[in-house]
């Protein structure tokens, strides 16, 4: 039983002092409500409400086609849809159906760009709890999010520690170091210094899509400085050894051409394969996403720090008394296992029931999406057993020595 809806919340005001007359929320879900079996999934940066693979819609939804979790949710999957009620939203600022800078504001008739108000993640936190309240839903069996759906997870803990018995917080930190601080901040300069942007007034007189919202960038926009932005974030969350398996120093086929002139000097020099590969990313986002909601989400993530307003991350986190699931993968230098260990002893310094579990993983932070084998197991068991989850271990509580004990594969065929 799937459900896939927009909601209408009414005037929203965001953290910054700023408020929109109408914020209006695209939701999915996914199984039955029984009052105890609710699951808020959290999206990643660029993600949408599309979690889960929905036949009674061929899978397909406008702006993002593809289930980005699908083979971590659904019937007979690790989250189980048969006897959880899944829900996912995309989060204010975003374009996929959200209310964000391609959306037209009522009050004016034309899009908000960069009219709209400043976004962070406690925005996402408050209004999903409002979209739950609209949809019946008190207290939750669990959240579970990933990347910076992970820092949304924790914003949770920290803002609602009464309203979630589990919490899933997957390749993610409390804070973003300074070098992935300084790589978004080149990604966003890529953005606002395209002569296309124009201060994020771009949208024209273009009528809005399917979701009410100005068509994407490729259409009407920086496509060049969004493409050059979403490069940087694919190097990200790639590591340096899955880049050497999947691409050496390979010259890309003969077939294969750029898409963009090169120097002329260039032309000399074999196209590579990474290059290609960059490339096709870059073409296939820039035709999905909006410019401006990049530079919004990028900016929510790069402000959270759970710590803002407390002493630590423990004391952010100590109201929650339910058990809260780490997830880290050791390949992923964007979320790094340190930081996750680091924040698992915080919270057993405050007496937080926490489990740290890692992955010996060679994909990067792409790992928490394209490893659902390693992923989806402990998640399920979470949801089914709290921490006690036979697939779920402590690595400080299996090793107490410096060096972390990664969990391997094997470890899920018991």
């Amino acid at each position: 039983m799937t459900t896939k809806d927009t909601i209408d919340l009414g005037s929203f005001t965001f953290k910054c002092g700023e408020s929109i007359p109408r914020l209006e929320v695209a939701y999915e879900t996914y199984g039955e409500f029984t009052g105890s079996n609710a699951v808020l999934i959290c999206h990643a940066l660029t993600g949408s409400a599309h979690v889960a693979r929905r036949p009674d819609a061929g899978d397909q939804t406008a702006g993002q086609a593809r289930a980005w979790w699908g083979d971590v949710v659904g019937p007979g999957k690790a989250i189980d849809t048969t006897d959880y009620y899944v829900v996912c939203a995309n989060v204010p600022g975003s374009c996929y159906g959200t209310t964000g800078p391609s959306s037209v504001n009522p009050e004016t008739g034309e899009y908000y760009g960069t009219d709209f108000p400043p976004v962070t993640i406690g925005d996402w936190t408050r209004a999903q709890r409002r979209l739950l309240d609209e949809l019946g839903v008190g207290r939750l069996r669990g959240v579970i999010g990933g990347s910076v759906g992970g820092m949304n997870v924790l914003d949770w803990l920290r803002r609602y520690p009464d309203d979630v018995e589990c919490a899933g917080a997957v390749a993610t930190a409390p804070r973003l170091d300074p070098q992935c601080l300084a790589l978004d901040t080149v990604a966003r300069r890529a953005i606002t210094s395209d002569p296309a942007w124009n201060g994020g007034h771009y949208y024209g007189d273009a009528s809005p899509d399917a979701n009410g919202q100005a068509p994407n960038t490729a259409t009407n926009g920086p496509s060049d400085g969004l493409a050059r932005a979403r490069q940087i974030g694919h190097i990200m969350y790639l590591s340096k050894s899955s880049m050497d398996h999947k691409f050496g120093r390979r010259a890309a086929g003969r077939e294969a051409t750029r898409d963009t002139p090169t120097d002329p000097a260039g032309a000399f020099f074999p196209y590579r394969e990474v290059e290609s590969y960059l490339d096709y990313q870059a073409e296939q986002f820039v035709d999905r996403f909006d410019a401006n909601s990049y530079l919004y989400l990028t900016r929510a993530m790069d402000d959270f720090d759970l710590a803002a307003g407390y002493e630590s991350d423990g004391d952010a986190l100590a109201a929650y008394e339910g058990e809260l699931l780490l997830l880290s993968f050791t390949g992923d230098w964007h979320f790094t296992v340190e930081q996750a260990e680091t924040l698992a002893a915080a919270c057993r310094e405050t007496g937080i029931d926490v489990a740290h579990h890692v992955v010996d993983s060679d994909h990067g932070h792409d790992a928490f999406l394209v490893e659902p084998e390693n992923v989806g197991p402990p998640l399920s068991d979470l949801l089914e057993s709290g921490l006690a989850g036979r697939s779920i271990t402590d690595t400080v509580e299996r090793d107490r020595s410096d060096s972390f004990a990664p969990v391997h594969t094997s470890l899920f065929s018991i």
